[in-house]
């Protein structure tokens, strides 16, 4: 699976994030390389998952809004005229 691509400011962006969680929460000093490796690995073995959950979450709200939009309409309908 072809890894996440990142811009160079958001690749920059995100390997200091690890780099920090790892100092804060684990006590270990990361380096560049390493963090821009877990970052490729994340993006390669993981990052499809994330995507996947994503792209559901957006599926969800994409069909609520759609049943938002159709009660919305049947408010708008008037009633038909009798002779």
């Amino acid at each position: 699976m072809k890894p996440i691509e990142f811009s160079k400011e958001d690749r920059a962006a995100v390997t200091a994030k690890l780099r920090d969680y790892f100092a804060r929460e684990l006590d270990q000093e990361l380096g560049q390389l390493p963090a821009e490796m877990l970052l490729d690995f994340i993006g390669t073995e993981i990052g499809g998952a994330f995507y996947n959950r994503g792209v559901h979450d957006a599926q969800q709200l994409v069909q609520q809004k759609a049943e938002d939009i159709v009660e919305a309409l049947y408010g708008l309908e008037r009633a038909a005229p009798t002779r």
